[in-house]
């Protein structure tokens, strides 16, 4: 079952687990360099899209707690949807 987060996360937590990624990124180039397998190239690039994901959905849980703590909901749930756009990859209407 996946981890629901109801509260804002920290920048120094989010940067600390972009420095993590970072370093596993920079493992992935050296693994390259050596010629690994490409098995094992791809067990670790599955790592770091999790990971990068993982941000992702910390950052859209604090977007979402900023929009939605007062002002016009509306315009908060537009906010939301294209950031939530944003993160899928995909496009809303013509901006």
């Amino acid at each position: 079952m996946e981890k629901v987060v109801s509260e804002e996360v920290s920048k120094e937590l989010l940067v600390r687990r972009l420095k993590k990624i970072e370093g596993q990124v920079r493992g992935l180039a050296k693994m390259i360099e050596e010629g690994r397998d490409c098995e094992s190239i791809m067990t670790q690039l599955v790592a770091v899209r999790g990971a990068i994901e993982g941000v992702g959905t910390l950052v859209l849980n604090n977007y979402m707690h900023l929009c939605f703590s007062g002002g016009a909901k509306s315009e908060a749930a537009d906010s939301l949807a294209r950031a939530l756009a944003i993160w899928g990859g995909t496009h809303l209407g013509s901006r």
